[in-house]
């Protein structure tokens, strides 16, 4: 199925993605870039699918979340009558779950079930034994134990099990799938009626918490849902994607591994946190962010995983054909090891964002950002590989100088807005050196725009969120300029591009979809220049391209029509929340980041 066809699932611990036709092919136990999953969307059903759905072929499909929820309700429609398959994780804090309760609605609908499971990406097949004492399954393999239960028979046929059973109206039919290590007890059944009802008020009492109002305040909720439900619970960390390896271009390399946390996304998470009424969840992602951090400065990331590991070698998988043949499928992030300098400015930027908006700070986290300040001061003047994380040779990026000079803005603007001890005159006159620089080596004067890299004349989706950071006002003429140059020539069908082509620039085979995120951010500009008929219109168009339930992919092919990349992707949703609110909400995310003044 194409990428769009999918829907989330999850209990922010682990994720799964289910398919309009009523399959799970991507589910990942008990943390999201755990290699206890199945890869079917990867490798096909062979390497590990769980299906449930009418035994009719002909039958309609339509799909909902329950209200404010992240309960999937499929409805399947046959000749002989109805039923509604609803798929959930339910939120405990014992072993992770996947409930699937087939319900029915009119008739009589003979439905099949195939359950292939797989663990270590689709390589382990688990050795499968009968539960004692119950109707299910055990299958182990190494740490992993995976247990089904439910009261439908269940037989085995080639490393496959299926079933076969009728539902009528008024019936509920459960199926419970539990993870947990293969050492400790089995454990015990899980009640999936009682557990949808608390999932129920879960999500609702979550969602009640939700500031935001107005005509965008459904696509907000479904948004800072998805957020919710990428976040892992135990530390605050914010996944970019439950998903790896999902392709740029089908058929194509650039496929890569999203499970993990990026400090790039660090400030306008935060805002859309706070701007959205969960200044909780705000509060611990800006915790993650500090332990993830601390240590030495030089040796400061730009992703980590979830509890802030900090080796993620990146390998390949050999096993895995990849989604509609990609290859290779990665685990993994080499960029983790690249230097990018943008995401000291972002920390910075985040951290003076949170102690602005009320979110309790600290002293050790104040000695940290010093730290690394220190440090950056030495290094802010070598290239590196940049927003876009190019595998090419490192350039001078002018986004990353950029967000240098936040960080030593943010940095002035901390120590005297809240009285705190630093070299602040130093960081003043540091501030100053880059701004000047950036002018100075970022900028053609002929054609009037900032540019790529210093010495180049490609332009880069990336400053278009010069504007945002304050480093110049919105209607300076350089950054008119910019948005109009990226207008007239990153556009495609009325979306923006990252950057042109420019075969030197990763080393890789051009080709690759829209980045959602960059047409978000063409609008925020668009408000900021007080042209908020275009900005609405850009915006309106990008909620269109959402999926049946709400969600959004990296990427989107304006010509095939369809996602691409990672899904969903988290930067595409912080993107939404605010330019939602930078169109119809007071406290607007861009003008909180171009405007630094406390209030």
């Amino acid at each position: 199925m194409r990428i769009e066809d999918y829907a989330l699932i999850g209990d922010c611990q682990s994720a799964a993605l289910v398919g309009c036709d009523g399959s799970i092919d991507w589910l990942c136990w008990p943390r999201f870039d755990s290699p206890a999953c199945f890869a079917a969307l990867l490798g096909g059903p062979q390497q590990g699918r769980w299906l449930l759905r009418p035994s009719d072929e002909n039958c309609s499909v339509k799909r909902r979340y329950r209200d404010d929820t992240l309960i999937l309700e499929t409805e399947f429609e046959t000749a002989e009558g109805a039923v509604t398959l609803v798929d959930f994780m339910p939120m405990h804090d014992r072993h992770c779950d996947v409930a699937r309760i087939v319900v029915g609605r009119r008739g009589r609908v003979r439905m099949a079930m195939e359950f292939i499971l797989r663990f270590d990406y689709g390589f382990s097949v688990p050795w499968v034994t009968r539960l004692e004492g119950e109707r299910g399954l055990c299958a182990v393999a190494g740490p992993d134990r995976v247990i089904l239960r439910t009261h439908v028979p269940l037989r085995g046929e080639n490393l496959t099990t299926v079933a076969e059973f009728d539902v009528r109206e008024g019936d509920q039919v459960p199926f419970v799938l539990t993870y947990q290590s293969s050492y400790v007890p089995v454990a015990p059944p899980l009640d999936a009626i009682a557990a949808l009802a608390g999932t129920e008020a879960y999500w609702r009492r979550w969602c009640e918490r939700c500031s935001v109002k107005g005509e965008f305040a459904g696509p907000v909720r479904r948004s800072l849902l998805t957020l919710k439900a990428l976040t892992y619970e135990p530390t605050g960390g914010i996944v970019a994607a439950p998903t790896t390896s999902l392709p740029e271009k089908p058929g194509g390399v650039r496929n890569w591994d999203y499970r993990y946390c990026w400090l790039r996304d660090a400030t306008m998470t935060l805002l859309a946190m706070m701007n959205g009424g969960y200044s909780e969840e705000a509060g611990r992602w800006r915790e993650w962010l500090v332990r993830a951090v601390a240590g030495s400065p030089e040796q400061m990331q730009i992703m980590y995983g979830v509890a802030g590991e900090r080796r993620l070698a990146e390998w390949e998988v050999p096993w895995l054909p990849g989604y509609e043949g990609s290859k290779p499928v990665r685990i993994g992030n080499a960029a983790s090891t690249q230097v990018q300098l943008d995401v000291y400015g972002e920390l910075m930027d985040a951290l003076y964002q949170a102690r602005k908006n009320g979110v309790a700070a600290s002293q050790p986290a104040w000695d940290v950002q010093q730290a690394l300040l220190a440090h950056l001061e030495e290094v802010w003047q070598q290239p590196d590989e940049g927003l876009w994380e190019i595998r090419g040779k490192p350039r001078h990026f002018t986004y990353s100088k950029v967000m240098a000079w936040v960080a030593f803005d943010r940095a002035v603007e901390t120590a005297e807005q809240f009285d705190l001890p630093g070299p602040v005159a130093r960081w003043r006159e540091v501030r100053s050196r880059i701004h000047a620089d950036v002018c100075a080596k970022g900028f053609d004067p002929r054609r009037g725009t900032f540019v790529q890299s210093y010495g180049s004349e490609a332009l880069d989706a990336s400053l278009l969120l010069v504007p945002h950071t304050g480093f110049l006002p919105a209607d300076d003429p350089r950054i008119v300029g910019t948005v109009d140059a990226i207008r007239r020539d990153l556009m495609v069908d009325g979306l923006v591009r990252r950057y042109g082509t420019d075969p030197d620039l990763d080393g890789l085979p051009a080709g690759e979809g829209v980045f959602l995120a960059c047409s978000f951010w063409l609008a925020d500009c668009l408000v900021l220049l007080k042209r908020t008929d275009e900005a609405r219109e850009l915006f309106e168009r990008l909620l269109a391209l959402r999926n049946d339930v709400g969600l959004l992919a990296e990427e989107y092919d304006p010509g095939a029509k369809r996602f691409l990349g990672n899904f969903p992707q988290a930067f595409s949703h912080v993107a939404l929340v605010n330019t939602a609110c930078n169109l119809g909400h007071a406290e607007k995310p861009v003008e909180q980041r171009a405007e630094k003044k406390a209030a």
